[in-house]
């Protein structure tokens, strides 16, 4: 492979901002594997955010890159796996597996898609010091013929329609919004756009804790919801805490801290089976590797308020929530999923045409 731009390349970042701004390029933010895509003729390589090849998890999506794109060309954009009209991070998680018989059985049965909304390189050129407005256009000419699974991110300048797909595409399993400075050059791994997510508030139970790796302070709160039988669920966790805030919550939870999960809802946390019927801290995952999992189980009775994007599968927080504040106005028992927003569902096909 000879590129004008080569492997790795640490994708550009966004940084987050409460609202939509003005006088800039607007494209949904997609819930996928942001990837970089490499073509040298019949070489294809997808490189993640971190610089790790993702090539090997995706091969339809690779024979799909070879046939539709350019000859020599890189492009930024996301992987992502659609499912009922809606995306699906879940599926994508999925192919991450260490058997090559298992990734190819989920690529014909679950086919993901290329999602590209940036051109760092066509041909012999780099594009990474042309102005994002001259970029795109460059995009849309050189994929002007690309079919699915390889599509170009929908975009506009016109925020009203950026408040618009704000509103309409979390139904569809987006995560918001990003916004581009038109004169921006591409900078690897600088928060140069603007991402303006979802935020919304649950009251949740805290119902344990893990200790930070740097020492015997609270590194994060486990969270838990009551589903309608009563059963308490592990629905993610916040952290973000100051070190010395997570010093004092060690000895604010200390009353709360049982001597073993003997009789915790989640005592069965070690046990692979029963993850399958409740969801727990400590759940087997390709992603946890040798991190340790384990957790300082605590009486069930307190609540926090938490702000969160949204939820993955209805089920859990599709990323860490951050605290708010403590709830001693309510009772553990009354945390359960009915107090969840669920958007309209809005279909996936409408946006990529």
């Amino acid at each position: 492979m000879d590129l004008p731009v080569m492997p790795p390349v640490k994708p550009m970042l966004a940084k987050p901002v409460a609202k939509i701004p003005p006088d800039m390029q607007y494209e949904a933010k997609w819930d996928g594997f942001r990837a970089v895509v490499f073509r040298d003729g019949d070489e294809i390589e997808l490189g993640s955010r971190t610089g790790k090849p993702l090539t090997r998890y995706f091969p339809e999506l690779v024979a799909a890159l070879r046939e539709r794109l350019p000859a020599r060309c890189v492009l930024d954009g996301e992987i992502v796996i659609a499912r009922d009209g809606r995306l699906n991070f879940d599926a994508l998680t999925e192919r991450i597996h260490p058997a090559e018989s298992r990734v190819a059985l989920l690529a014909e049965r679950i086919p993901a898609s290329f999602v590209a909304f940036d051109l760092l390189a066509l041909g012999d050129t780099s594009l990474l010091d042309v102005p994002l407005g001259d970029r795109r256009a460059r995009l849309v000419t050189a994929l002007s013929g690309a079919t699915a699974p390889v599509h170009v991110a929908p975009a506009t300048t016109e925020r009203d329609v950026a408040q618009r797909w704000f509103e309409e595409f979390e139904g569809a399993g987006l995560d918001g919004v990003i916004a581009k400075p038109l004169d921006l050059r591409y900078r690897q791994n600088e928060r140069l756009m603007f991402k303006i997510k979802h935020e919304r508030t649950a009251d949740c139970v805290v119902a344990g804790y893990r200790f930070h790796k740097s020492g015997p302070v609270v590194g994060s709160l486990l969270l838990g919801l009551h589903d309608d039988r009563g059963a308490l669920h592990h629905v993610g966790v916040c952290a973000a805490f100051s070190m010395k805030r997570r010093a004092e919550l060690v000895e604010e939870l200390e009353p709360l801290r049982m001597e073993s999960t003997a009789g915790h809802p989640w005592a069965a946390w070690t046990d692979e089976s029963a993850h399958a019927s409740a969801r727990m801290p400590g759940a087997p995952s390709r992603w946890s590797g040798k991190k340790d999992l384990s957790w300082v189980p605590l009486r069930p009775e307190r609540v926090c308020e938490v702000a969160y994007d949204h939820m993955e599968g209805g089920q859990r927080f599709r990323h860490t929530a951050r605290f708010r504040t403590w709830r001693p106005d309510r009772t553990a028992e009354s945390c359960t999923y009915a107090q969840l927003e669920e958007p309209v569902s809005y279909d996936l096909g409408e946006i990529l045409g």
